[in-house]
């Protein structure tokens, strides 16, 4: 039973650590204050990786995007159900995402490898971008989509408005604030 707690507590710990790098500052290490990014970034990746793989997985494997219900309304979601979001940060069209560094492990790309994602539902603008690794990250309205590393289940939305810039997304592409 103590070792639960302590792998609790650990979650939880980095979840804080990862949380406060991701909305903060205007960092080129993805948003992490001076000198905080290579132990914040180790840290998140030591204690969150089971369920940053697992939404790294889910990323590299989605092709497409579709809506679906939730408790804020009607969302967009990829093919494994897993919900998606963006960045208040990212500009639109820039071709590029502002998430970066240790951002990147809390809040994965949705990637695609088909040269048109499949849609379901999706009124907005649905494109890609260019990864800095080479993959083609998913776009709607011309702003990049992501998961959040804590959601661990279809349908959760425990990413919406984290640090008051991470927002899932409308069917027409629009952030849902």
């Amino acid at each position: 039973m103590n070792a639960r707690l302590f792998g609790a507590a650990a979650v939880l710990s980095a979840a804080l650590v990862t949380l406060s790098g991701c909305g903060s500052g205007g960092s080129s290490s993805g948003g992490y204050g001076a000198g905080g990014g290579a132990t914040a970034s180790a840290s998140a990746s030591a204690t969150t990786s089971a369920s940053a793989s697992a939404s790294t997985s889910a990323a590299a494997s989605t092709a497409g995007l579709k809506v679906a219900d939730s408790s804020l309304g009607k969302i967009v979601v990829a093919d494994n159900g897993m919900t998606v979001y963006q960045f208040t940060k990212d500009v639109k069209d820039s071709g590029k995402s502002s998430c970066t560094g240790g951002c990147l492990k809390a809040w994965p790309p949705v990637l695609t490898t088909q040269a048109t994602p499949a849609l379901q539902g999706i009124t907005g603008t649905v494109g890609t971008i260019t990864t800095p690794e080479g993959a083609k990250q998913v776009t709607l309205n011309g702003l990049p989509l992501y998961y959040w590393a804590s959601d661990t289940k279809p349908g959760d939305t425990t990413g919406q408005g984290v640090q008051g810039v991470w927002y899932v997304v409308s069917p027409s592409g629009s952030m849902m604030k």
